[in-house]
């Protein structure tokens, strides 16, 4: 029953935050077309809802050839892929909010477990990869609360990127991922939409830890 609900709740708030934010997305499409590589969105397939293959929709922030440049789909702080107008998109999460339209066709919701990338994916073990898509794909989620500072850890980090992503950070993503799915609720979606609101702000807050004390705790 809440899966219907939630689904008109996406229908109609992704709706009304498209005509909404329409004013703040065309001066973001203007510089796009006049800085970097003059692109505007960022289309690639991910993993979504039972691991079924979607296109999401992004702002472009980094160069046309990026995953298979560097570090390929496994982004560092201060990444030279990135461009400058991306780093801003990036840091202030703009360039997320295409997504609306992959939450008005329902490839995802405003929140659930974040899609990744096939090679990201793929780096799950078997029992991982049957469990983390049980739910659509989010905007927002716990895995994005609680790895807000990714690309901070594998920059910082003495592993390689791509070593330090499986051994460090996909383990505990997954875990937090299917606690997700095991507490599913109206109001743990509403307290993730509002942690996300607060993390942007407080950023080295441990308040997740308060509102959802069962949630795995990170040892790095």
């Amino acid at each position: 029953m809440y899966s219907i609900v939630k689904r008109f709740f996406d229908i109609v708030f992704s709706l009304i935050a498209l005509i909404i934010l329409l004013p703040l997305f065309i001066p973001i499409i203007i510089l796009l077309l006049l800085t970097g590589e003059h692109e505007v969105f960022f289309r690639q397939n991910r993993v979504g809802f039972h691991n079924e293959i979607f296109r999401i929709w992004k702002f472009a922030t980094m160069l046309k050839n990026s995953p298979n440049m560097g570090s390929g789909d496994v982004t560092t702080r201060n990444d030279p892929r990135v461009t400058k107008m991306g780093q801003f998109l990036r840091i202030s999460k703009l360039n997320e909010l295409p997504q609306l339209i992959n939450i008005l066709t329902g490839d995802m919701s405003f929140v659930g477990p974040r899609p990744l990338m096939k090679a990201g994916f793929d780096r799950y073990s078997d029992e991982m990869k049957e469990k983390v898509y049980q739910a659509k794909p989010g905007l927002t989620g716990i895995g994005s609360i609680v790895f807000r500072d990714e690309e901070l850890i594998i920059t910082k980090s003495t592993l390689p990127p791509h070593e330090c992503y499986r051994q460090v950070i996909l383990p505990y993503k997954g875990a937090v991922e299917v606690w997700y799915q095991k507490h599913v609720s109206f109001y743990t979606d509403c307290m993730i939409l509002f942690l996300t609101g607060w993390y942007i702000i407080f950023s080295n807050s441990k308040l997740v830890y308060k509102v959802f004390p069962s949630l795995p705790r990170r040892s790095f």
